[in-house]
């Protein structure tokens, strides 16, 4: 009896002795200057902040090992050219095998021309590309939903407001934005409105009171905005100084500061954002103000509405590689994030296809809102309507 102790004794100092910490490294591939930093920045941020709280909770757990996760970040300038070489550069430099990060889709939509190759997995986060998640590309996930599911249920929120002529002004030669707004036509037709004008504007624009003047001769009873903040914001004033005084509705997602460094916020009042049901601190979750808290004391700054896409993108990386039961098999991973549950932690407001978090396509789903300037801050003021498990078998009947 006592042999039999003694050696289940030595079995278990053996085990243990077994057991070790490792680090993974895991990358982030996102634009940190220029135009898209507004999103990319936040969503390194983001990434950053999960890893330290994995960290500090006991990591990634894989058998006896246990995983504390380093994070090493690129600046890819939303470019297709720089984002493909950044994640050259973490996957054949620095030996990574997972990738998180992408806010924009052009710069997405290349690294996504190549990655099914590759023995990594792709996160992605806020690029809105409907695309991305129909290429059938099975180490590949996106946390936000395609803009065309959104853009149909603005149609639908802004067709009850009563709006028949509505006035279009927006990045329109970026691929997500020229869907969100055909998504948003269709719906508005529907209910007998039309959109009466189409201007566009370079997301490096500033000056839009031409298109602005433009748009006031057509006497729309409404106008919507697509593009990033910074230009979506000089919009905004621009229309007040030039007396268009009808509603103004947006997909543009951004932050009070982000937006209050171009407009007041007297300027901004009463401002539309139609969008995924981001973080907005107002109306988040017991999970969303933590967050909120935990990331401005962390950066000193508080976080953009789209940047936990990424957060969350790497608790869902966690569950996956927990469930797979290793690191090395990105194959494995892969899978298994296809049938992982939506994780405790995420902040986000995920509709579940099938009880998972991603749908077959590897697509996940946030319910849409509508959210309103008011005081000084986006408001959450409604749901729009979503149906995810609609969306997703359209999207399973698509092959780009």
């Amino acid at each position: 009896m006592r042999l039999t102790a003694l050696t289940a004794a030595m079995v278990m100092t053996a085990g243990a002795a077994w057991a070790e910490e490792k680090t993974l490294d895991i990358g982030v591939s996102d634009a940190l200057t220029g135009g898209g930093a507004v999103y990319g920045l936040p969503q390194t941020n983001a990434v950053k902040l999960a890893a330290k709280e994995i960290n500090a909770s006991g990591g990634i757990k894989v058998g006896e090992d246990t995983y504390m996760l380093n994070v090493i970040a690129y600046d890819d300038k939303a470019n297709p050219t720089e984002a493909s070489n950044a994640v050259r550069k973490l996957i054949d430099r620095d030996g990574v095998k997972y990738i998180l990060g992408f806010c924009c889709s052009g710069a997405t939509g290349a690294v996504a021309s190549f990655i099914e190759y590759e023995d990594a997995v792709m996160l992605v986060g806020n690029a809105a590309e409907r695309s991305i998640t129909t290429r059938e590309i099975p180490n590949l996930t996106r946390t936000r939903p395609p803009a065309d599911y959104t853009g149909a249920a603005a149609g639908t929120f802004v067709a009850e407001k009563g709006h028949k002529r509505v006035a279009v002004l927006g990045a329109l030669d970026v691929g997500f934005y020229a869907s969100y707004v055909d998504a948003f036509e269709k719906e508005l037709e529907k209910a007998g409105g039309e959109i009466v004008s189409r201007e566009a504007f370079g997301l490096k624009d500033r000056d839009m009171s031409p298109q602005l003047t433009k748009i006031r001769g057509q006497e729309p009873d409404a106008i919507l905005v697509v593009g990033y903040v910074e230009p979506a914001a000089f919009i905004y004033r621009q229309a007040v100084e030039l007396g268009i005084d009808v509603p103004r509705y947006g997909f543009t997602s951004g932050s009070e500061d982000q937006f209050t460094r171009v407009a007041t916020s007297e300027q901004m009042e009463g401002v539309w954002d139609l969008r995924p049901t981001e973080l907005t601190l107002l109306s988040a979750s017991e999970n969303g103000k933590a967050y909120h808290a935990n990331y401005t004391e962390e950066f000193g700054i508080a976080p953009s509405p789209s940047s936990p896409y990424s957060y969350d993108q790497t608790y869902a990386l966690k569950d996956a590689i927990e469930a797979a039961g290793t690191v090395e098999d990105t194959e494995a991973v892969a899978e298994a994030l296809r049938e992982i549950a939506v994780p405790d932690e995420v902040v986000m407001q995920y509709l579940p296809v099938d009880d998972k978090m991603f749908d077959e396509n590897g697509q996940a789903y946030t319910s849409n809102g509508a959210f309103q300037w008011q005081g000084g801050n986006w408001v959450f003021v409604q749901d729009l309507p979503s149906d995810a498990a609609a969306y997703s078998a359209f999207l399973s009947t698509l092959d780009d």
